[in-house]
Formats: C-alpha cells, structure tokens, sequence
C-alpha cells in the first residue's frame, strides 16, 4: 500500500486487509509521511519500508516492486490505503493472473454503483479505447490503482514504472502492454475513503483531462523495454497494500 499522511485510515484499512485475507502479506510504502502513518500501518500488523521524503506514487510503487522481487515474491496487488478497494476482491484480482501479467480491478465493468461525471470521466472512456486497442483486449478502467502484477510484469516495471503523475496507471501500462505483458481486467467495487477529502473538483477534472492526454501521447511514443531473457523464481505467498502485493 503506498501511504502519504494517511494516518487516519491506514490501520483501519490494514485491519479490513487482515481480517478478509490473513494469508497475504501486507506491505505500506510511507512515501515520506509527516504524520503517524508508519508508526500507525507497523502497530496494525504491517511490513512497513520508509522512503526518506514523499516520491509520489509511481515512486513508492517502484519501491514496493522492489522489495517483493528481493524478498522473492512472485506476485503483488496494490492496494489503496485509504480503504476504498475491497479486500474481498483481492483474491479475484489475482486471480486474474491465472491468464495475463497484469491484472486490474475495474470500476466500470458491471459491479458497483462507482461513477466519474464530466471531464474526468471523458478521459477516462479515451484512454480505456486507445489502450484497449495496443493491448488487444477490451478495458474500460485503466486509470485503476487496484492492479495486481506477476513475476514477468514485477520485472518488466523495474525497468520502467514512472513517477510522473498518471504514470503509475497509464504509462506503465501502455509500456508493460508493448513490452509484451498481456492484461487483463476484473470487475470490482469501490468503498467511500475511511477518512479525509477526495481532492475532485470540476477545475481539477478539467486539468485532469488534459494531462492524461499528454500522458497518453507520451506512453505510446515510448520504446518497449526490453524483457529479461528468462525470470525464474521460488513460487511464494502474495504480498498486498497500496503498494501491497500479494506476496
């Protein structure tokens, strides 16, 4: 789970983690909090790597790869730590794996009431048309945090996974597409925030929509990276947090 300042709701969202799916491990990336959010996430039983100042997500997220491929895990799910992803979907996430590299827990494929009016939800529909045809496959939410990666993928987003805002969803993923990981998605539902503000405003949507734009055109200009010759490993648990994984 990657965590910044999220001491309000990350032991809840631990708690909820542990208690649906006790046999993951649980990983919080604090991404350089000014609060109790380290102290808070290691009480509520949780591996907990510190970055010495705030990365941004694509940057956590790297460092939570990081450490499953070190600690031999051959799987890992994000999770956001502020409670909005089920842990009851969890383990149908990674199902997904059973037939893809990456697996994505999707808003907009027929469970839930979840919706993005406006702008947002406009960039939303582009982007899931654009990367569903270099992907090949159907997706109507590739801007989801909620992913799971197996060991081809953990590899392939060592070589690239950028810190560059959207990065971490549309980028890394028009990449890992190209660099021949095959995707996949899973319907799943989103939960209101445990604690805090959503940061959605009509400006911010408008921003939003433009942005992704850029990260769009930028994603697809991109070379493929190249994959390791072989990746072999011990098969091992899943390791699961917003920068969880199921390890």
């Amino acid at each position: 789970m990657p965590a910044w300042n999220e001491a309000e709701a990350i032991g809840g969202t631990i708690q909820n983690v542990r208690a649906i799916v006790p046999h993951h491990d649980i990983l919080v990336v604090d991404d350089g909090s000014k609060d109790a959010t380290a102290r808070i996430a290691a009480e509520a039983g949780a591996a907990v790597l510190r970055l010495p100042f705030n990365l941004g997500v694509g940057g956590a997220m790297r460092a939570g790869f990081k450490y499953a491929l070190r600690n031999g895990y051959t799987r890992a799910i994000q999770v956001d730590s502020d409670g909005q992803h089920d842990p009851h979907d969890i383990d149908r996430v990674l199902a997904g794996l059973d037939g893809a590299d990456i697996s994505i827990g999707a808003r907009f494929a027929g469970r839930g009431t979840y919706g993005a009016k406006g702008p947002r939800r406009w960039a939303m529909v582009v982007l899931a048309r654009v990367i569903s045809a270099v992907a090949g496959t159907r997706l109507t939410d590739v801007t989801s945090g909620f992913r799971a990666a197996n060991l081809k993928a953990l590899h392939q987003y060592m070589e690239h996974f950028p810190a560059e805002y959207l990065g971490d969803t549309i980028d890394s993923l028009v990449v890992a597409v190209k660099s021949g990981c095959k995707v996949t998605q899973v319907p799943v539902e989103m939960k209101a925030r445990q604690a805090g503000t959503p940061s959605h405003s009509p400006w911010k949507a408008t921003i939003y929509l433009a942005r992704s734009g850029l990260v769009l055109c930028f994603a697809l200009a991109r070379p493929r990276t190249k994959m390791p010759a072989e990746i072999s490993a011990p098969a091992a648990g899943d390791i699961a947090g917003e920068t969880g994984a199921s390890a």
